[in-house]
């Protein structure tokens, strides 16, 4: 089995317990599912998806952080990707007020966000370069709220904007784990983890309380 043995601080050998603080810490992101699930009780499909892609990604990296090989890798990574880019249409939809057809055209928007941001973020480490371009997103998003969002969706921008706080943080200590390893031997990787699941927590709560009244 082809092992990630030297991607985490935390892996020091195969197994699948060879990173169990990076992998426990993914029941956060199914926490997080349960919590706008049961509270919201959300009865849009699209609100229902977020839901589930919350759930695939704790599991997702579960799979990564235990069995660590090529295929368990691509979940990790495949399922980010989904929420993040139907969330974008999500938000174009929710918050914006704009029908399906044109909502969908905030998801290339956001991969061209990527493209432009490629030569910073290869200058970050660790992998972390790509998640560059979500961090933005969730403050321009909080940004195009607070000063041109439509009437009723303005007092929502603050909860983008923490969240794009918190990722930035989620971010920084994602970079820093092999680097702290000396200081910190359990490495900082799973404290991404318990980050990203707050700031995946707020803006899938935002869309609810948008469309769904809690229960």
């Amino acid at each position: 089995m082809n092992t990630y043995v030297d991607t985490y601080c935390e892996r020091l050998a195969p197994g699948l317990w060879g990173e169990p603080l990076n992998a426990l810490s993914n029941l956060a992101f199914l926490l997080a599912a349960a919590v706008v699930w049961f509270r919201y009780r959300p009865e849009q499909r699209s609100i229902r998806a977020l839901v589930l892609l919350l759930v695939l990604i704790g599991l997702g990296s579960l799979s990564f952080h235990t069995a660590a090989t090529q295929l368990t890798r691509v979940f990790d990574v495949l399922f980010i990707a989904l929420f993040v880019f139907f969330y974008v249409v999500c938000f174009g939809h929710w918050f914006w007020g704009l029908p399906w057809q044109r909502a969908w055209w905030f998801a290339p928007g956001l991969l061209l966000l990527g493209v432009v941001l490629i030569p910073v973020s290869l200058l970050i480490p660790a992998g972390s370069g790509p998640y560059l371009a979500a961090g933005v997103a969730l403050i321009g998003l909080a940004v195009a709220l607070k000063f041109f969002g439509p009437p009723g969706t303005r007092h929502h921008w603050w909860a983008f904007a923490v969240a794009g706080v918190v990722f930035g943080v989620a971010l920084t200590l994602r970079t820093v784990d092999l680097s702290a390893c000396a200081e910190w031997p359990s490495g900082t990787h799973y404290l991404w983890h318990l980050l990203n699941a707050v700031v995946l927590y707020l803006v899938t709560r935002e869309a609810a309380v948008r469309v769904s009244p809690p229960r």
